[in-house]
């Protein structure tokens, strides 16, 4: 048998072994695995061979042929998304106020070869770029800002890893700061803020409704003097109407009574006789009641004249009768003739006037 086929039989020998143990393809590794020229890739990972000292291939997930003592897998890298515990550091903010950060970081190799060849520690460098990133941003942010604005630091944390760590074939997926430590002092001085701050919030909400309370009293009670005022005035408005339409009918009633009694006295034979009775009876029943209305008795110079009484009635009321009947007469006349302006006048002032005198 040649020596390079004796050679070859050695090399095959512990990939059988390594196939039959379920060694290969473990994570955890703390050694770089051993060219066996068969050799099975994990899925998730890249190795990166070198032939002679150079770089020659990265091996992909699968089975992989290797040259033996030409070829050997210098690097190993996980392709899976890597958390990185960031320790806790301190941070000065813009308005001098020092605080105590600490956080965790997500990345992952998107390129073996950079990621091999362009950083001796990637893990080491990319925890260093992430604590001074974050005390860079957070020296651009003032304490309010940054207890405030977490995501925003965190964007820009990342947005600042990444630009940084391009050559080294790391993608920064995101950043999460996990606790912020302001001094002690600084604490009670936030607390005090915020009970003051709720003081005056619950102040100013008393006050409001103290306003508004007195705003609806003096709103309701503007209303109900308007309501009121309009009850007011539509019950004077319906007195009023009441008060006209009793006088009205009162009116009309004593109208048509005394049209009745009229036709009734000059229609009728003894009409004035009943009328001056009526008016006797007036008389004597007027002069009954009047003790009983008043203490004060107001009694005519011939009270025991009844007669006499009735006479003067009868008179007056015959006077107003024979007016009437010539003031009708006058009118029928002066519709009958129709005269002209100067007589107009002339009448106007002179028989009118006489008769109104007379009247």
């Amino acid at each position: 048998m040649l020596p390079v086929q004796r050679l070859a039989i050695r090399a095959l020998r512990p990939a059988v072994r390594g196939i039959h143990s379920g060694s290969i393809g473990t994570t955890g590794r703390t050694s770089l695995p051993i060219n066996t020229v068969f050799k099975f890739v994990p899925q998730q990972e890249a190795w990166v061979v070198e032939r002679m000292g150079k770089f020659s291939r990265i091996l992909d997930p699968g089975l992989a042929i290797l040259i033996p003592l030409l070829d050997r897998i210098a690097y190993t890298q996980s392709l899976k998304e890597v958390a990185v515990e960031i320790p806790t550091q301190s941070a000065i903010t813009q308005d001098n106020v020092t605080l105590e950060l600490d956080g965790v970081l997500y990345y992952k190799v998107i390129d073996a070869y950079k990621a091999s060849y362009g950083v001796a520690n990637a893990e080491f460098s990319i925890a260093q770029l992430a604590q001074t990133t974050m005390r860079a941003e957070i020296g651009q942010m003032t304490l309010d800002t940054t207890l405030a604005e977490r995501n925003t630091l965190n964007h820009n944390i990342v947005n600042a890893i990444n630009s940084a760590s391009e050559s080294w074939g790391i993608a920064c997926l995101r950043y999460e700061i996990r606790d912020i430590h302001p001094p002690s002092k600084v604490v009670e001085a936030m607390h005090s803020q915020v009970s003051a701050e709720r003081s005056k919030r619950a102040q100013i909400l008393e006050s409001e409704g103290a306003r508004q309370s007195a705003i609806n009293v003096a709103e309701g009670a503007k209303q109900a003097q308007i309501l009121e005022s309009e009850a007011e005035k539509a019950q004077q408005i319906n007195r009023a109407l009441g008060e006209a339409e009793a006088i009205r009918q009162t009116a009309m009633a004593e109208a048509q009574a005394i049209e009745r009694v009229a036709k009734a006295i000059r229609g009728s034979d003894g009409g004035e006789l009943a009328a001056g009775l009526h008016v006797a009876q007036q008389y004597v029943e007027a002069f009954g009641n009047l003790a009983k209305e008043s203490n004060t008795i107001i009694v005519p110079a011939s009270a025991n004249d009844v007669s006499g009484m009735v006479a003067q009635a009868m008179t007056v009321f015959n006077t107003v009768s024979s007016n009437q009947k010539k003031l009708v007469k006058d009118t029928s006349a002066a519709s009958s003739v129709k005269p002209s302006q100067g007589q107009i006048a002339e009448h106007g002032t002179g028989g009118f006037g006489s008769e109104q005198v007379g009247h």
